[in-house]
């Protein structure tokens, strides 16, 4: 999976003002490695302004009773299934080859080679029919829950990087991807978060990430809310 950049910078401040001044800037962090960043097309939410749409709204109840919880990293509960679930999952998007069970391994219980901080966990309730479930089932206060999804991101005081989000192909409902997006979304908005980032605006089906009301993406020099502007770059 190609990823567009224009240029690319290694941090040693890892403060959250340098960080949050990066973005800003356009940069956001990469798997490459530790203090890795690249300037891109970056897209981003003003969370000041934000309120979900209708089309929000929908896809919140087609994907209804699914929950999220932001869990520290180092993740004390990664499993093989974890990163398996990863690897099937950007196989299946982006082509054989594109995540390993290793680089997921590594983003999720290693600090100090990577540089996100937290991990969104998604679970449900199953439904009566628990038999067509292959997602990583576990038990808590007596209750079976379903974990379906996670996504590896970096959070601050001020912003919050939506990056590497994965879930199970065969449980997971329709429009996963689209709630898991907007639950993080309504997460950071709840902690009075400034900015969500949401990667890049590259290619044609990045165009899912331009529904979404305060909407702002990085031109190489500066912020801009043009989504016309923006739909069209990607027919390209």
């Amino acid at each position: 999976m190609s990823y567009l950049n224009w240029d690319e910078k290694i941090i040693i401040d890892f403060s959250e003002e340098n960080i949050a001044a990066m973005y800003a800037d356009g940069y956001v962090f990469t798997r490459i490695g530790k203090g890795v960043m690249q300037q891109t097309r970056s897209l981003r939410i003003n969370l000041e302004n934000f309120f979900p749409t209708s089309e929000n709204r929908r896809i919140l109840r087609k994907t209804e009773g699914i929950s999220l919880e932001s869990v520290t990293i180092p993740y004390k509960s990664y499993s093989f299934e974890i990163g398996k679930m990863a690897k099937d999952f950007y196989d299946n998007k982006f082509g054989v080859g594109t995540m390993s069970v290793q680089k997921i391994k590594e983003m999720m219980t290693s600090p100090d080679k990577s540089n996100f901080n937290c991990v969104f966990r998604y679970s449900a309730k199953p439904s009566e029919d628990v038999s067509r479930l292959s997602a990583v089932g576990q038990r808590q206060s007596g209750d079976i829950f379903i974990r379906l999804g996670y996504a590896i991101c970096y959070a601050s005081n001020s912003i919050i990087h939506y990056s590497y989000p994965f879930y199970d192909l065969d449980s997971a409902p329709k429009d996963m991807g689209l709630g898991m997006m907007i639950r993080a979304i309504q997460h950071a908005k709840g902690l009075d978060i400034k900015y969500v980032y949401l990667g890049s605006l590259q290619r044609p089906s990045d165009v899912y990430k331009l529904q979404f009301e305060s909407m702002e993406w990085f031109d190489g020099k500066e912020w801009k809310n043009d989504l016309e502007e923006a739909k069209k770059i990607l027919k390209k």
